[in-house]
């Protein structure tokens, strides 16, 4: 929770009166701040052609038909909001002269809280530091346009971190009590649940997703770092950070990203940066001081996005003092990691600094490789273009695109749809993360995305392992041909072609050699977890419609052990637990029967 009266409820007059900015900087140390930009490409703003129609209120979040759905101050009647804003890019695929969409109103009003896109492509918020819905969660499905709220928890929320987990599941920190304990919010069923207590305080932390599926934090004013391991449902030590990261006076922390090295880099309030490399197992990995910013500066709640050219554009603010948790002005950095030096670029409205506390920031990964930027309190947004070209190793690998039979979908099929990091963060105050794959239609000029379901991860950097994700073409789509890509926190895939030959959706056919048609199986999910497993385990899946299903975990030689489930089930979403306390050390099956389909799983028991 912040620490001084600058984030005050009276959301109108918050950005107009910032109280003790920094009015005492010196013209040697702004002369500092002045860092020669020769031999540097720099990249470039652009405002949003239309402003919003309402000031910014924080969180931007990517949906999953490349829409970008960004929070405002407008509704609610208190100043703080509950109406998002829908930019949708133009025929050519640009945002910048995109239109605004108003999106119903969240049942709550909500600033600075917890935000994630699901894999079925709703969003979920809960929480809010100010507002009517600090205890309180509910997910948008953008294909009603309407919010649904999810059950009370008891706890306070706030501005608390939120993660998803290999199984769809968010996990949700609370900012209640020890400042330790999480939740897990079940997306399907609706329902929280009590999640594992962190060892150290997770309040101001940032959260980083590694390619292992673990989650990696550093704990709040303190140099411990830990992981929670989803495998074994349990936060474990890591090791300790050379650095500290958090300033002692509000305890903030800027951002950390995924490198394309598989390291992971995290900013400070107090100008000390850090390295993480994983050790890719339950074992801690290993942490290295980075390089301090320049010119004193620091990161006290602080946007940061890991663009396609592999550098990490930062916005920063003189480090906090006693007097003032938020200094101004806040200035704006690429962060090269490949040479571990900043380079100092231009501001969003011109000149090397805009006159506001960098808490105000905010920015998203856009599927073009660009970057959405807003103040909070202002209406109008920016998109940065960085110089360089993207990196190789952040692309999407496209193998097959196949339609289902009977549908309007496509089944794809590749590697790496989560791209090699979560994009863009910013800490516990919103996530914004990227990591899940779109579908990008371009034929001449004129750009489409379609919508993605159904993604087989919530991973990141996931190297050569299969990916899966569900296509839906979007409504109104000519006639005509088509490139269509995968694209994965701005990446593009490969190509395959795609050829429309009528109005109706049934009428699309992908031209390649690779893509063929496939039957519709009534089992678009499935999935055992934990697994390994120990005493129990849960077997979770998802139907296309109501069906017959019988569950069975049998030895490997086909012998059943245990009955779990025979009987007609509903359509939707499903976790059926197991216990598995009578089975011995060893591999399993578990073999699923629906009609004339069968389905076999391993499972793990230690």
């Amino acid at each position: 929770m912040k620490q001084n009266l600058q984030k005050k409820v009276s959301w109108g007059k918050k950005m107009l009166h910032l109280k003790q900015r920094c009015r005492m900087l010196t013209l040697s140390v702004f002369a500092l701040s002045l860092i020669s930009l020769q031999n540097f490409a720099q990249g470039t703003w652009t405002p949003v052609a239309t402003p919003a129609p309402a000031a910014s209120g924080g969180v931007m979040m990517l949906l999953s038909d490349g829409s970008a759905m960004c929070k405002t101050n407008a509704g609610g009647g208190d100043g703080i909001g509950n109406t998002y804003y829908k930019l949708t890019p133009d025929i050519n695929g640009s945002y910048v002269n995109g239109t605004w969409t108003a999106l119903k109103p969240m049942n709550s009003t909500r600033l600075y809280y917890s935000s994630q896109v699901l894999q079925d492509g709703r969003v979920y918020v809960a929480g809010g530091e100010y507002g009517t819905g600090g205890s309180l969660g509910e997910t948008y499905n953008p294909l009603t346009n309407l919010w649904t709220a999810a059950p009370p928890q008891g706890s306070f929320i706030s501005d608390a971190n939120s993660a998803i987990l290999p199984d769809g599941r968010v996990m949700q920190a609370l900012v209640t009590g020890t400042l330790k304990p999480t939740k897990f919010f079940d997306p399907v069923a609706n329902t929280y649940t009590t999640g594992p207590n962190c060892l150290g305080i997770h309040n101001e932390s940032t959260w980083v997703k590694l390619p292992d599926e673990s989650i990696l934090m550093v704990d709040r004013n303190a140099t411990s770092s830990e992981r929670y391991i989803p495998a074994l449902g349990i936060w474990v030590a890591d090791a300790t950070v050379p650095v500290s990261l958090y300033d002692p006076y509000g305890l903030e922390t800027g951002a950390g990203v995924l490198l394309p090295n598989g390291r992971a880099f995290f900013i400070g309030s107090t100008g000390h940066t850090a390295y993480y490399t994983p050790s890719g197992n339950t074992s801690p990995g290993s942490w290295a001081a980075g390089p301090d910013f320049p010119n004193g500066q620091g990161a006290p709640d602080a946007p940061a996005s890991m663009m396609v050219d592999g550098k990490v554009l930062c916005a920063v603010s003189p480090k906090p003092t006693s007097g003032n948790h938020f200094p101004t002005p806040t200035s704006y950095y690429e962060f090269d990691y490949l040479t571990n030096s900043y380079t100092q670029v231009n501001a969003p409205a011109g000149g090397l600094t805009s006159n506001v506390s960098v808490y105000v920031t905010n920015m998203l990964t856009l599927p073009d490789g660009k970057v959405l930027f807003s103040f909070q309190g202002n209406a109008t947004y920016y998109v940065y273009t960085p110089a360089g070209a993207p990196i190789a190793a952040g692309a999407p690998t496209l193998i097959t695109a196949k339609k289902v039979k009977g549908t309007k979908n496509f089944q794809l099929t590749g590697k790496l749809f989560n791209g090699i990091s979560e994009g863009t963060a910013y800490g516990d105050d919103w996530q914004m993360a990227t990591n899940y794959p779109l579908v990008r239609l371009t034929s001449g000029t004129n750009v489409y995305y379609g919508r993605t379901s159904n993604w087989n991860s919530t991973g990141v950097s996931r190297g050569n392992k299969a990916d899966t994700a569900t296509l839906t073409l979007p409504a109104g789509l000519p006639s005509g041909t088509y490139s269509l890509v995968v694209v994965a926190n701005g990446f593009s895939s490969n190509a395959l072609t795609l050829r429309k030959r009528g109005p109706s959706p049934f009428d699309a056919v992908i031209a390649d050699a690779a893509a063929e048609d496939i039957s519709a199986s009534v089992v678009t999910t499935a999935a055992v977890y934990p697994n390994p497993a120990k005493s129990s385990t849960n077997i979770q899946f998802t139907l296309a419609a109501t069906t017959n299903v019988s569950l069975k975990v049998v030895d490997m030689s086909g012998k059943e052990l245990i009955a779990v489930l025979n009987g007609n089930v509903q359509q939707g979403y499903h976790s059926t637990p197991v216990n598995t306390s009578s089975l011995k050390p060893g591999v399993y099956l578990v073999r699923m029967v629906t009609g004339s389909s069968v389905k076999t799983m391993k499972l793990v028991i230690q």
